[in-house]
């Protein structure tokens, strides 16, 4: 147990760094920041204290490797006097996309813990190698201090063998590691508890859809707390039309158009995950322009839209029936907390399951959870900001003062 008060939460990108030091006696924010493209001429470094007096900072110029982006944000902090070597600091969470079935809980980072999250670099190429790279800088900056993975994928280890299993060969799949891991796990787990409280009930208690809608999007089914189902997979291809990412789709797609496309499998990656999904589609992966673009009569952009709400619909209609009672579907990230034509758009014509969303409540843009249905609905109607950087902030601090 320590007396220290502050976490620092890192989420190191393949070229990128986003930062924020909390105060976890009120969870309030000392300070925010971000450094994108590492290892650029055109590196940039924005640093936003949020304690009295502060003013945003910004530099630009080349930041060689993630080591010297966080040196540069370690010296932000002190000029704020809430440098790194600060006795308040009481560990550093990092977050980790994948922590495969090994990882159901945040972790004391150790040389065992850091051998098994490059164990499963091959199941997330993208995400895990520079996960790894922060947390190795971290260590070097403050050896003495702990460091905490926070997984992605934790919150969804609950999930049944009969939705996390995929129907193959179980030798194949088990020897390549092959089921459905989920992800966004810190939003769904501050999401779903979040909902609970708005509803004035434990956790236990309840069982909510809990629909995050941002450029990734993904849809998880809880019960009691607990993940029963959820919409991404081995990678967060699987499932919602999402902003470049095409979502479920006909495996054998990807022989037709390596067999009549002539296209390799690394092409066939590209097009699915940055090619496909609302930008595919028509163009645009910003919902504001999509909309603006439908109400201009623009068909291409209607039916990018359509096919959006029809995959989700159908999740909610899948997730109703895994769950066998619904308290509440809830929206939240980018998209679910901001467009209010996607929610109304999602429960329509669901009255039957008890969805119904007001006009006039689904109107009001607020960054507070509420709700939006009205109090006839049978189930509620929801939007929850989510917080992944206070979840992973509140499972650190509760792991080192355990």
């Amino acid at each position: 147990m320590t007396s220290a008060q502050r976490i620092l939460v890192l989420n190191s990108g393949s070229s990128s760094v986003k930062y924020q030091l909390l105060d976890m006696r009120d969870s309030s924010r000392l300070a925010v920041g971000l450094v994108e493209r590492i290892g650029e001429q055109t590196s940039r470094l924005v640093h936003s204290p949020l304690t009295d007096g502060g003013e945003k900072r910004e530099h630009t110029g080349p930041i060689a490797d993630h080591e010297a982006a966080l040196k540069a944000v370690a010296e932000e902090l002190a000029r704020d006097g809430l440098g790194l070597d600060s006795p308040e600091l009481a560990a550093i969470g990092h977050r980790v996309v994948h922590g495969g079935l090994k990882f159901s809980a945040p972790t004391v980072i150790t040389d065992e813990v850091m051998a098994e999250i490059e164990r499963l670099v091959p199941v997330a190429p993208l995400h895990n190698p520079a996960n790894i790279t922060g947390i190795r800088t971290a260590q070097a900056l403050r050896p003495d201090l702990p460091q905490v993975a926070v997984f992605d994928t934790a919150f969804h280890t609950t999930m049944p063998e009969s939705a996390a299993r995929y129907a193959i060969d179980v030798e194949t799949a088990d020897a390549h590691r092959i089921r459905r891991y989920g992800f966004h796990g810190t939003s769904h787990a501050f999401v779903s508890r979040e909902t609970a409280k708005l509803l004035g009930k434990d956790p236990s208690e309840v069982n909510v859809i809990v629909l995050h809608l941002g450029n990734g999007a993904s849809a998880t089914a809880v019960r009691g707390g607990a993940c029963v189902d959820t919409s991404m997979g081995l990678t967060p291809l699987e499932g919602l039309v999402m902003g470049t990412r095409s979502g479920d789709i006909d495996p054998a797609v990807t022989f037709h158009l390596e067999r009549v496309a002539g296209m390799s499998s690394d092409e066939i990656d590209v097009l699915l995950n940055k090619k496909s999904g609302l930008v595919g589609l028509c163009g645009d992966n910003d919902m504001r322009e999509i909309r603006r673009r439908i109400d201009e009569g623009d068909q291409r952009a209607l039916l990018a839209f359509e096919i959006y709400i029809h995959r989700l619909k159908k999740y909610i209609g899948a997730y109703y029936a895994v769950l066998g009672r619904v308290d509440a579907v809830v929206f939240t990230a980018g998209v679910g907390e901001n467009a209010a034509p996607v929610r109304a758009a999602a429960v329509e014509g669901l009255e039957e399951l008890g969805l119904v969303v007001d006009a006039d409540l689904n109107a009001v843009r607020s960054d507070a959870a509420r709700l939006i249905s009205p109090g006839y609905a049978r189930v509620a109607v929801a939007v929850v900001p989510t917080d992944e950087e206070l979840e992973i902030a509140r499972q650190t601090y509760a792991l080192v003062n355990a």
